[in-house]
Protein backbone atom coordinates (compact mmCIF):
# COMPACT_ATOMS: atom_id res chain seq x y z
CA UNK A 1 0.00 0.00 0.00
CA UNK A 2 1.19 3.45 -1.15
CA UNK A 3 1.37 6.15 1.43
CA UNK A 4 0.99 9.62 -0.11
CA UNK A 5 1.03 13.21 1.63
CA UNK A 6 -0.22 16.09 -0.74
CA UNK A 7 0.25 19.68 0.26
CA UNK A 8 -2.13 21.55 -1.11
CA UNK A 9 -1.55 25.64 -1.30
CA UNK A 10 -3.56 28.79 -3.39
CA UNK A 11 -1.50 29.94 -6.38
CA UNK A 12 -1.86 33.28 -5.32
CA UNK A 13 0.45 32.62 -1.94
CA UNK A 14 3.63 32.00 -3.73
CA UNK A 15 6.08 34.69 -3.71
CA UNK A 16 3.62 37.02 -1.86
CA UNK A 17 5.33 40.64 -1.10
CA UNK A 18 6.33 41.05 2.11
CA UNK A 19 3.59 44.34 3.81
CA UNK A 20 5.46 46.65 6.48
CA UNK A 21 3.26 49.00 8.32
CA UNK A 22 4.11 51.37 10.76
CA UNK A 23 2.90 50.80 14.55
CA UNK A 24 4.10 52.33 17.70
CA UNK A 25 6.74 51.56 19.67
CA UNK A 26 6.60 48.49 22.19
CA UNK A 27 8.77 47.69 24.84
CA UNK A 28 9.76 43.89 24.60
CA UNK A 29 12.18 43.80 27.89
CA UNK A 30 12.50 46.38 30.44
CA UNK A 31 15.61 46.11 33.41
CA UNK A 32 15.32 48.42 35.76
CA UNK A 33 18.39 49.98 37.21
CA UNK A 34 20.38 48.13 40.34
CA UNK A 35 21.61 50.75 42.84
CA UNK A 36 23.55 48.14 44.79
CA UNK A 37 25.90 47.77 41.38
CA UNK A 38 26.29 51.99 41.43
CA UNK A 39 29.06 51.43 44.04
CA UNK A 40 31.30 49.01 40.86
CA UNK A 41 31.01 51.86 38.26
CA UNK A 42 34.04 54.46 38.41
CA UNK A 43 31.87 58.29 37.72
CA UNK A 44 34.12 59.94 34.41
CA UNK A 45 33.55 63.74 33.46
CA UNK A 46 33.96 64.86 31.12
CA UNK A 47 32.70 61.88 28.83
CA UNK A 48 34.14 62.20 24.87
CA UNK A 49 33.28 60.81 21.71
CA UNK A 50 34.05 61.11 18.71
CA UNK A 51 32.64 60.35 15.47
CA UNK A 52 33.13 60.61 11.81
CA UNK A 53 30.85 60.46 9.27
CA UNK A 54 33.13 59.74 6.24
CA UNK A 55 34.22 56.80 4.54
CA UNK A 56 37.07 55.00 5.81
CA UNK A 57 39.93 56.28 3.07
CA UNK A 58 43.47 53.81 2.64
CA UNK A 59 45.97 55.65 1.06
CA UNK A 60 48.22 53.61 -2.03
CA UNK A 61 50.86 54.14 -3.89
CA UNK A 62 51.46 53.54 -7.64
CA UNK A 63 54.92 53.57 -9.63
CA UNK A 64 54.32 53.47 -13.19
CA UNK A 65 56.69 52.19 -15.64
CA UNK A 66 58.89 54.71 -17.65
CA UNK A 67 58.10 55.65 -20.73
CA UNK A 68 61.03 55.22 -23.49
CA UNK A 69 60.69 57.67 -26.32
CA UNK A 70 63.08 57.60 -29.02
CA UNK A 71 64.03 60.73 -31.68
CA UNK A 72 62.99 59.71 -35.32
CA UNK A 73 64.07 61.56 -38.33
CA UNK A 74 62.73 62.21 -42.06
CA UNK A 75 65.02 62.37 -44.97
CA UNK A 76 63.25 64.59 -47.98
CA UNK A 77 64.41 63.82 -50.99
CA UNK A 78 63.78 65.66 -54.58
CA UNK A 79 60.41 64.44 -55.85
CA UNK A 80 56.77 65.99 -57.39
CA UNK A 81 57.98 64.67 -60.52
CA UNK A 82 55.72 63.23 -62.92
CA UNK A 83 55.40 60.06 -63.52
CA UNK A 84 56.98 60.09 -67.19
CA UNK A 85 59.94 62.14 -65.99
CA UNK A 86 62.82 60.88 -65.03
CA UNK A 87 64.39 63.10 -62.36
CA UNK A 88 67.85 61.06 -62.84
CA UNK A 89 68.02 62.65 -66.32
CA UNK A 90 69.10 65.89 -66.44
CA UNK A 91 67.64 66.44 -70.24
CA UNK A 92 64.33 65.79 -69.30
CA UNK A 93 64.00 67.78 -66.23
CA UNK A 94 65.24 70.86 -67.84
CA UNK A 95 62.44 70.45 -70.56
CA UNK A 96 60.08 70.00 -67.93
CA UNK A 97 60.91 72.97 -66.61
CA UNK A 98 61.09 75.11 -69.84
CA UNK A 99 57.57 73.88 -70.17
CA UNK A 100 56.07 75.15 -66.80
CA UNK A 101 58.13 78.14 -67.02
CA UNK A 102 56.36 79.23 -70.57
CA UNK A 103 52.78 78.42 -68.49
CA UNK A 104 50.56 81.69 -68.37
CA UNK A 105 49.35 80.54 -64.88
CA UNK A 106 52.90 80.10 -63.48
CA UNK A 107 54.02 83.23 -65.08
CA UNK A 108 50.82 84.78 -62.96
CA UNK A 109 52.09 83.39 -59.79
CA UNK A 110 55.31 84.32 -59.49
CA UNK A 111 54.66 87.63 -60.30
CA UNK A 112 52.40 88.57 -57.73
CA UNK A 113 54.58 86.39 -55.19
CA UNK A 114 57.60 88.38 -56.31
CA UNK A 115 55.72 91.34 -54.98
CA UNK A 116 55.01 89.73 -52.23
CA UNK A 117 58.23 88.63 -51.28
CA UNK A 118 59.95 92.34 -52.50
CA UNK A 119 57.72 93.99 -50.17
CA UNK A 120 58.71 92.07 -46.93
CA UNK A 121 62.78 92.22 -48.34
CA UNK A 122 62.08 95.75 -48.14
CA UNK A 123 60.61 95.91 -44.77
CA UNK A 124 63.58 93.67 -43.47
CA UNK A 125 66.16 96.28 -45.26
CA UNK A 126 64.52 99.18 -43.26
CA UNK A 127 63.73 97.60 -40.22
CA UNK A 128 65.69 95.30 -38.06
CA UNK A 129 63.15 93.62 -35.95
CA UNK A 130 65.81 91.64 -33.88
CA UNK A 131 67.41 94.87 -32.97
CA UNK A 132 67.67 95.23 -28.72
CA UNK A 133 67.55 98.92 -28.22
CA UNK A 134 67.82 98.33 -24.23
CA UNK A 135 70.21 95.14 -23.58
CA UNK A 136 72.00 97.23 -21.25
CA UNK A 137 68.92 98.05 -18.52
CA UNK A 138 67.89 94.60 -19.20
CA UNK A 139 71.49 93.35 -17.74
CA UNK A 140 71.59 95.77 -14.97
CA UNK A 141 67.50 94.36 -14.00
CA UNK A 142 69.18 90.87 -14.51
CA UNK A 143 71.76 91.39 -12.32
CA UNK A 144 69.67 92.35 -9.39
CA UNK A 145 68.20 89.11 -9.31
CA UNK A 146 68.81 86.52 -6.36
CA UNK A 147 71.05 83.52 -7.07
CA UNK A 148 69.52 81.02 -8.53
CA UNK A 149 69.34 77.21 -9.96
CA UNK A 150 67.03 75.39 -11.42
CA UNK A 151 67.07 71.33 -13.06
CA UNK A 152 66.66 71.18 -16.61
CA UNK A 153 67.05 67.65 -17.27
CA UNK A 154 68.55 63.97 -15.69
CA UNK A 155 70.08 61.51 -17.45
CA UNK A 156 70.70 58.14 -15.63
CA UNK A 157 72.49 55.13 -16.16
CA UNK A 158 70.22 52.80 -17.78
CA UNK A 159 72.06 49.82 -16.64
CA UNK A 160 70.09 47.82 -13.73
CA UNK A 161 73.15 47.87 -11.12
CA UNK A 162 73.66 51.41 -10.64
CA UNK A 163 77.63 52.74 -10.66
CA UNK A 164 78.92 56.01 -10.38
CA UNK A 165 78.98 59.07 -12.51
CA UNK A 166 82.78 59.28 -12.29
CA UNK A 167 83.79 61.98 -14.82
CA UNK A 168 82.12 64.50 -17.11
CA UNK A 169 83.25 66.01 -20.11
CA UNK A 170 81.33 68.13 -22.48
CA UNK A 171 81.47 67.98 -26.29
CA UNK A 172 83.93 71.39 -27.60
CA UNK A 173 80.77 72.20 -30.30
CA UNK A 174 78.55 74.02 -27.98
CA UNK A 175 78.44 71.21 -25.34
CA UNK A 176 75.75 69.59 -27.80
CA UNK A 177 76.79 66.23 -26.16
CA UNK A 178 77.92 64.76 -22.74
CA UNK A 179 80.77 62.22 -22.15
CA UNK A 180 80.00 60.50 -18.64
CA UNK A 181 82.41 58.28 -17.00
CA UNK A 182 80.67 55.47 -15.63
CA UNK A 183 82.35 53.30 -12.87
CA UNK A 184 81.96 51.68 -9.27
CA UNK A 185 84.92 53.11 -6.90
CA UNK A 186 84.10 50.94 -4.43
CA UNK A 187 86.62 48.46 -3.58
CA UNK A 188 86.35 44.96 -4.63
CA UNK A 189 83.01 45.88 -5.96
CA UNK A 190 81.26 42.30 -6.64
CA UNK A 191 78.39 42.96 -7.56
CA UNK A 192 76.90 40.78 -10.11
CA UNK A 193 75.92 42.15 -13.57
CA UNK A 194 77.91 45.09 -13.38
CA UNK A 195 78.35 46.77 -16.89
CA UNK A 196 81.57 48.19 -17.69
CA UNK A 197 80.10 50.57 -20.23
CA UNK A 198 79.95 54.40 -21.02
CA UNK A 199 78.04 56.51 -22.88
CA UNK A 200 77.53 59.66 -24.85
CA UNK A 201 74.26 61.77 -24.14
CA UNK A 202 72.75 63.76 -26.58
CA UNK A 203 71.29 66.39 -24.31
CA UNK A 204 67.93 66.91 -26.89
CA UNK A 205 67.42 63.06 -26.38
CA UNK A 206 67.88 62.38 -22.60
CA UNK A 207 66.38 58.90 -22.91
CA UNK A 208 68.82 57.16 -24.62
CA UNK A 209 72.51 57.45 -24.95
CA UNK A 210 73.55 58.56 -28.42
CA UNK A 211 76.54 56.34 -28.12
CA UNK A 212 77.92 53.49 -26.11
CA UNK A 213 81.62 53.44 -25.55
CA UNK A 214 81.92 48.91 -24.80
CA UNK A 215 85.09 48.52 -22.66
CA UNK A 216 86.32 45.31 -21.16
CA UNK A 217 87.50 47.39 -18.06
CA UNK A 218 85.70 50.22 -16.55
CA UNK A 219 86.47 54.31 -17.02
CA UNK A 220 87.53 55.95 -14.64
CA UNK A 221 87.51 59.48 -16.51
CA UNK A 222 86.64 60.72 -19.85
CA UNK A 223 88.18 63.66 -21.90
CA UNK A 224 86.92 65.17 -25.41
CA UNK A 225 89.90 66.27 -27.71
CA UNK A 226 89.42 69.98 -28.56
CA UNK A 227 91.48 70.18 -31.75
CA UNK A 228 89.83 66.88 -32.77
CA UNK A 229 86.16 66.55 -31.82
CA UNK A 230 85.41 63.20 -32.51
CA UNK A 231 88.74 61.52 -31.10
CA UNK A 232 87.30 60.66 -27.18
CA UNK A 233 90.26 59.76 -24.49
CA UNK A 234 90.00 57.07 -21.63
CA UNK A 235 91.40 56.03 -18.38
CA UNK A 236 90.45 52.68 -17.31
CA UNK A 237 90.04 51.15 -13.95
CA UNK A 238 92.47 48.55 -14.29
CA UNK A 239 95.14 51.50 -15.55
CA UNK A 240 95.23 50.95 -19.57
CA UNK A 241 94.99 54.45 -21.63
CA UNK A 242 92.26 53.94 -24.56
CA UNK A 243 90.66 56.29 -27.00
CA UNK A 244 87.41 56.15 -29.73
CA UNK A 245 87.18 57.89 -32.72
CA UNK A 246 83.36 58.55 -32.20
CA UNK A 247 82.58 58.40 -36.11
CA UNK A 248 83.69 54.26 -36.35
CA UNK A 249 81.25 53.59 -33.04
CA UNK A 250 81.87 52.82 -29.80
CA UNK A 251 84.46 49.98 -30.31
CA UNK A 252 87.77 51.32 -28.80
CA UNK A 253 90.71 52.05 -31.74
CA UNK A 254 93.62 51.31 -29.39
CA UNK A 255 94.81 50.41 -25.85
CA UNK A 256 97.75 50.50 -24.14
CA UNK A 257 99.64 47.24 -23.13
CA UNK A 258 98.73 46.16 -19.59
CA UNK A 259 102.41 45.59 -19.19
CA UNK A 260 103.52 49.08 -20.04
CA UNK A 261 100.26 50.78 -18.26
CA UNK A 262 99.45 52.28 -14.48
CA UNK A 263 99.09 49.30 -11.92
CA UNK A 264 95.79 51.39 -10.25
CA UNK A 265 93.31 53.04 -12.06
CA UNK A 266 93.96 56.23 -14.02
CA UNK A 267 92.00 59.15 -11.84
CA UNK A 268 93.49 61.73 -14.81
CA UNK A 269 94.03 61.45 -18.50
CA UNK A 270 94.12 65.03 -20.55
CA UNK A 271 94.96 66.03 -24.09
CA UNK A 272 98.20 67.66 -24.68
CA UNK A 273 98.14 71.04 -27.48
CA UNK A 274 100.33 69.64 -30.39
CA UNK A 275 100.56 69.75 -33.89
CA UNK A 276 99.11 66.68 -34.46
CA UNK A 277 96.87 66.92 -31.66
CA UNK A 278 97.62 63.14 -30.71
CA UNK A 279 99.76 63.37 -27.63
CA UNK A 280 98.41 63.50 -24.17
CA UNK A 281 99.46 62.41 -20.55
CA UNK A 282 97.92 60.93 -17.56
CA UNK A 283 98.18 59.99 -13.67
CA UNK A 284 97.07 57.12 -11.53
CA UNK A 285 97.47 56.55 -7.57
CA UNK A 286 100.50 54.21 -8.62
CA UNK A 287 102.73 57.48 -8.22
CA UNK A 288 103.69 57.76 -11.77
CA UNK A 289 102.51 60.28 -14.65
CA UNK A 290 102.49 59.10 -18.12
CA UNK A 291 102.91 60.45 -21.73
CA UNK A 292 101.74 58.95 -24.58
CA UNK A 293 101.00 59.33 -28.33
CA UNK A 294 97.65 57.30 -30.20
CA UNK A 295 99.58 56.73 -32.80
CA UNK A 296 102.03 54.61 -30.84
CA UNK A 297 100.38 53.39 -27.44
CA UNK A 298 102.66 50.30 -27.14
CA UNK A 299 105.21 52.65 -25.19
CA UNK A 300 104.66 55.51 -23.10
CA UNK A 301 107.07 58.11 -24.62
CA UNK A 302 107.59 59.68 -21.38
CA UNK A 303 107.75 59.20 -17.86
CA UNK A 304 107.73 60.64 -14.20
CA UNK A 305 107.62 58.99 -10.75
CA UNK A 306 105.93 61.78 -8.28
CA UNK A 307 108.56 61.33 -5.45
CA UNK A 308 108.61 64.75 -3.82
CA UNK A 309 112.36 63.29 -2.17
CA UNK A 310 113.47 63.77 -5.77
CA UNK A 311 115.33 60.08 -5.52
CA UNK A 312 112.91 58.87 -8.59
CA UNK A 313 111.72 55.77 -5.69
CA UNK A 314 108.46 54.46 -7.10
CA UNK A 315 108.38 53.09 -3.56
CA UNK A 316 108.08 56.53 -2.16
CA UNK A 317 106.10 58.22 -4.75
CA UNK A 318 102.65 59.79 -3.96
CA UNK A 319 99.43 58.29 -5.27
CA UNK A 320 97.91 60.78 -7.93
CA UNK A 321 93.71 61.35 -7.64
CA UNK A 322 93.49 64.38 -9.67
CA UNK A 323 95.07 66.06 -12.54
CA UNK A 324 94.89 69.31 -13.94
CA UNK A 325 96.20 70.56 -17.09
CA UNK A 326 96.14 74.14 -18.34
CA UNK A 327 96.42 75.95 -22.10
CA UNK A 328 97.84 79.20 -20.93
CA UNK A 329 101.14 77.43 -19.07
CA UNK A 330 101.72 74.18 -21.56
CA UNK A 331 104.73 73.15 -19.77
CA UNK A 332 103.21 73.15 -16.61
CA UNK A 333 100.51 70.93 -14.57
CA UNK A 334 99.45 69.89 -11.27
CA UNK A 335 98.70 67.14 -9.18
CA UNK A 336 96.89 66.35 -6.06
CA UNK A 337 97.78 63.57 -4.28
CA UNK A 338 95.64 61.14 -1.74
CA UNK A 339 98.04 62.12 0.84
CA UNK A 340 96.81 65.86 0.87
CA UNK A 341 99.61 67.59 -1.17
CA UNK A 342 99.73 69.56 -4.40
CA UNK A 343 102.58 68.58 -6.90
CA UNK A 344 103.39 71.62 -9.09
CA UNK A 345 105.78 69.86 -11.97
CA UNK A 346 107.38 71.64 -15.16
CA UNK A 347 107.34 69.28 -17.86
CA UNK A 348 110.40 71.01 -19.45
CA UNK A 349 113.07 70.40 -17.15
CA UNK A 350 116.38 68.34 -17.58
CA UNK A 351 116.03 65.70 -14.93
CA UNK A 352 113.05 64.28 -13.76
CA UNK A 353 113.72 65.60 -9.70
CA UNK A 354 114.00 68.88 -11.27
CA UNK A 355 110.60 68.42 -13.10
CA UNK A 356 108.90 68.52 -10.14
CA UNK A 357 108.72 72.27 -8.91
CA UNK A 358 107.81 72.47 -5.65
CA UNK A 359 105.02 71.47 -3.50
CA UNK A 360 102.16 72.91 -1.49
CA UNK A 361 100.70 71.06 1.82
CA UNK A 362 97.65 72.25 3.27
CA UNK A 363 94.93 69.44 3.21
CA UNK A 364 94.14 66.78 5.59
CA UNK A 365 92.82 64.02 3.45
CA UNK A 366 93.14 62.97 -0.47
CA UNK A 367 92.62 66.18 -2.94
CA UNK A 368 90.28 65.11 -5.44
CA UNK A 369 90.08 68.07 -7.46
CA UNK A 370 92.55 70.99 -8.54
CA UNK A 371 92.46 73.10 -11.52
CA UNK A 372 94.05 76.49 -12.61
CA UNK A 373 91.98 79.60 -13.24
CA UNK A 374 91.26 80.30 -16.57
CA UNK A 375 91.97 83.84 -15.73
CA UNK A 376 95.03 83.81 -13.81
CA UNK A 377 97.49 81.08 -14.71
CA UNK A 378 99.00 81.30 -11.59
CA UNK A 379 96.19 80.89 -9.07
CA UNK A 380 94.42 77.88 -8.84
CA UNK A 381 91.83 75.99 -6.86
CA UNK A 382 92.19 72.65 -4.72
CA UNK A 383 88.67 70.56 -3.29
CA UNK A 384 89.72 67.85 -0.14
CA UNK A 385 88.71 67.01 3.33
CA UNK A 386 86.14 69.63 4.65
CA UNK A 387 87.35 72.83 2.34
CA UNK A 388 88.18 74.32 -1.12
CA UNK A 389 91.32 76.37 -1.03
CA UNK A 390 93.01 79.09 -3.22
CA UNK A 391 96.59 79.06 -3.73
CA UNK A 392 99.09 81.50 -5.63
CA UNK A 393 102.44 79.81 -7.44
CA UNK A 394 104.37 83.36 -6.52
CA UNK A 395 103.65 82.05 -2.48
CA UNK A 396 106.08 78.56 -2.49
CA UNK A 397 106.52 78.03 1.70
CA UNK A 398 103.47 79.87 2.91
CA UNK A 399 99.48 78.48 3.09
CA UNK A 400 96.43 78.84 0.94
CA UNK A 401 95.38 82.65 0.12
CA UNK A 402 91.81 81.62 0.51
CA UNK A 403 89.91 79.47 1.70
CA UNK A 404 86.46 78.51 2.72
CA UNK A 405 84.72 77.56 5.71
CA UNK A 406 84.98 73.52 7.17
CA UNK A 407 81.89 72.01 6.20
CA UNK A 408 80.36 68.97 7.93
CA UNK A 409 80.23 66.73 4.87
CA UNK A 410 83.09 65.88 2.43
CA UNK A 411 83.93 68.01 -0.38
CA UNK A 412 84.43 65.47 -3.76
CA UNK A 413 85.40 67.98 -6.54
CA UNK A 414 85.30 71.12 -7.86
CA UNK A 415 85.87 73.55 -10.71
CA UNK A 416 86.37 77.00 -11.59
CA UNK A 417 83.65 79.07 -13.26
CA UNK A 418 84.62 79.62 -17.13
CA UNK A 419 83.17 83.13 -17.55
CA UNK A 420 83.12 84.58 -13.92
CA UNK A 421 86.99 84.55 -12.26
CA UNK A 422 86.05 84.91 -8.77
CA UNK A 423 82.78 81.99 -9.26
CA UNK A 424 83.98 78.31 -8.42
CA UNK A 425 81.51 75.42 -7.70
CA UNK A 426 81.45 72.54 -5.06
CA UNK A 427 80.31 69.25 -4.57
CA UNK A 428 79.54 67.67 -0.88
CA UNK A 429 79.37 64.57 -0.05
CA UNK A 430 75.44 64.81 1.28
CA UNK A 431 74.46 65.78 -2.58
CA UNK A 432 74.58 69.69 -2.24
CA UNK A 433 76.18 71.85 -4.91
CA UNK A 434 77.84 75.23 -3.55
CA UNK A 435 78.07 78.29 -5.69
CA UNK A 436 80.98 80.39 -4.52
CA UNK A 437 81.62 84.10 -5.49
CA UNK A 438 84.61 84.92 -3.48
CA UNK A 439 84.34 88.51 -4.93
CA UNK A 440 81.19 89.00 -2.61
CA UNK A 441 80.42 86.35 -0.16
CA UNK A 442 83.89 84.51 1.42
CA UNK A 443 82.35 82.96 4.43
CA UNK A 444 79.24 81.16 2.75
CA UNK A 445 78.23 79.82 -0.75
CA UNK A 446 75.78 82.84 -3.28
CA UNK A 447 74.01 79.33 -3.85
CA UNK A 448 73.54 75.90 -1.81
CA UNK A 449 71.45 73.55 -4.20
CA UNK A 450 70.31 69.89 -3.02
CA UNK A 451 70.74 68.29 -6.21
CA UNK A 452 70.49 64.78 -5.15
CA UNK A 453 70.02 62.56 -1.41
CA UNK A 454 73.15 60.86 -3.05
CA UNK A 455 76.42 61.93 -2.79
CA UNK A 456 78.18 64.48 -5.47
CA UNK A 457 81.18 62.90 -7.02
CA UNK A 458 81.57 65.02 -10.10
CA UNK A 459 80.76 68.78 -11.32
CA UNK A 460 81.68 69.83 -14.82
CA UNK A 461 80.03 73.17 -16.47
CA UNK A 462 80.08 73.96 -19.91
CA UNK A 463 82.43 76.84 -21.79
CA UNK A 464 79.30 79.03 -21.52
CA UNK A 465 79.00 78.45 -17.48
CA UNK A 466 75.01 78.31 -17.98
CA UNK A 467 74.59 74.78 -17.28
CA UNK A 468 76.51 72.63 -14.74
CA UNK A 469 76.55 68.98 -14.78
CA UNK A 470 76.64 66.88 -11.56
CA UNK A 471 76.99 62.99 -11.47
CA UNK A 472 76.22 61.79 -8.07
CA UNK A 473 77.01 57.77 -6.74
CA UNK A 474 74.21 56.39 -8.39
CA UNK A 475 74.80 57.24 -11.97
CA UNK A 476 72.43 60.20 -12.19
CA UNK A 477 73.54 63.06 -14.02
CA UNK A 478 71.46 66.10 -13.01
CA UNK A 479 72.02 69.03 -15.57
CA UNK A 480 71.23 72.43 -13.74
CA UNK A 481 70.76 75.82 -15.50
CA UNK A 482 71.93 78.84 -13.01
CA UNK A 483 70.81 82.46 -13.04
CA UNK A 484 72.33 85.01 -15.24
CA UNK A 485 73.90 87.11 -12.19
CA UNK A 486 76.42 84.09 -12.15
CA UNK A 487 77.58 83.06 -15.46
CA UNK A 488 77.75 86.89 -16.94
CA UNK A 489 81.00 88.72 -16.40
CA UNK A 490 80.31 92.45 -14.92
CA UNK A 491 82.22 95.56 -15.52
CA UNK A 492 85.60 95.64 -13.92
CA UNK A 493 85.22 92.34 -12.13
CA UNK A 494 88.14 91.11 -13.71
CA UNK A 495 90.51 93.58 -11.84
CA UNK A 496 88.81 93.50 -8.76
CA UNK A 497 89.17 89.81 -8.80
CA UNK A 498 92.92 90.39 -9.38
CA UNK A 499 93.41 93.02 -7.41
CA UNK A 500 91.32 90.89 -4.53
CA UNK A 501 93.82 87.81 -5.10
CA UNK A 502 97.03 90.23 -5.22
CA UNK A 503 96.18 91.53 -1.88
CA UNK A 504 95.39 87.78 -0.16
CA UNK A 505 98.67 87.01 -1.51
CA UNK A 506 100.59 90.19 0.04
CA UNK A 507 98.88 89.47 3.04
CA UNK A 508 99.99 85.69 3.42
CA UNK A 509 103.60 86.69 2.81
CA UNK A 510 103.07 89.06 5.58
CA UNK A 511 102.05 86.80 8.01
CA UNK A 512 104.34 84.13 6.89
CA UNK A 513 107.44 86.28 7.38
CA UNK A 514 106.12 87.43 10.86
CA UNK A 515 105.58 83.83 11.99
CA UNK A 516 109.38 83.36 10.59
CA UNK A 517 110.38 85.63 12.61
CA UNK A 518 108.39 84.59 15.63
CA UNK A 519 110.36 81.64 15.57
CA UNK A 520 113.76 82.56 14.70
CA UNK A 521 113.16 85.28 18.32
CA UNK A 522 112.23 81.90 20.01
CA UNK A 523 115.20 79.86 18.52
CA UNK A 524 117.36 82.69 19.89
CA UNK A 525 115.85 83.25 23.48
CA UNK A 526 115.57 79.07 23.80
CA UNK A 527 119.36 79.36 22.84
CA UNK A 528 120.63 81.95 25.32
CA UNK A 529 118.67 80.34 27.98
CA UNK A 530 121.04 76.87 27.61
CA UNK A 531 123.66 79.00 27.40
CA UNK A 532 122.75 80.87 30.85
CA UNK A 533 122.00 77.97 32.48
CA UNK A 534 124.53 76.65 34.41
CA UNK A 535 125.68 72.60 35.28
CA UNK A 536 123.99 71.91 38.88
CA UNK A 537 126.98 69.42 39.68
CA UNK A 538 129.39 72.66 39.18
CA UNK A 539 126.20 74.85 41.45
CA UNK A 540 126.62 72.21 43.98
CA UNK A 541 130.59 72.01 44.15
CA UNK A 542 130.57 75.88 44.44
CA UNK A 543 127.71 75.42 47.05
CA UNK A 544 129.68 73.08 49.07
CA UNK A 545 132.82 75.02 49.47
CA UNK A 546 130.88 78.12 50.02
CA UNK A 547 129.23 76.57 53.05
CA UNK A 548 133.00 75.43 54.49
CA UNK A 549 135.32 78.14 53.80
CA UNK A 550 132.21 79.61 55.87
CA UNK A 551 132.69 77.13 58.71
CA UNK A 552 136.12 77.41 58.70
CA UNK A 553 136.26 81.02 59.12
CA UNK A 554 133.91 80.53 62.14
CA UNK A 555 136.49 78.30 64.17
CA UNK A 556 139.01 80.88 63.18
CA UNK A 557 137.13 83.53 64.87
CA UNK A 558 136.14 81.54 67.69
CA UNK A 559 139.84 80.68 68.05
CA UNK A 560 141.45 83.83 68.60
CA UNK A 561 138.51 84.79 70.79
CA UNK A 562 139.14 82.43 73.22
CA UNK A 563 143.01 83.30 73.04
Amino acid sequence: MEIKFEYTRKRSDFGRPCSFSDLPAEVTVDIPPDPSLAQDFIPQDPVDFALQHAPVMAVHEVNTERVQATSRGMNHVEGGWPKHVDPRNAELTSRYREEVERDEIYTRAIQRLGALMEHCIRQNNAIDIYEEYFAEDEEEEGEEDPPSAKTINVLRDPNPVKRTAAHLSWHPDAGKELAVAYCSLEFQDKRRDISFDSYIWDLENPYKPELTLVLSSPVVTLEYNHKDWHHLLGGCYNGQIVYWDTRKGGLPMEATPVEVSHRDPVYGAIWLPSRTGTECFSASTDGQVLWWDIRKLSQPSERLVLDITREDQLKNALGAISLDFSLSMPTKFLVGTEQGSIINCNRDAKTPPEKISNVFHGHIGAVYAVARSPFYPKVFLSVGDWTARIWSEENLDSSSIMETKYHVPYLLDGCWSPVKPAVFFTAKSDGTLDVWDFLFHQKDPSLSLKVSNDPLLSVCPQDNGRIIGCGTKQGTVALLEISPGLCTLRKNEKSLTSTMFEREARREKVLQDKQRELQVRAQLLAKAKEEEQEDPQEVFKQARTDFFSIIKAERQRRGETES
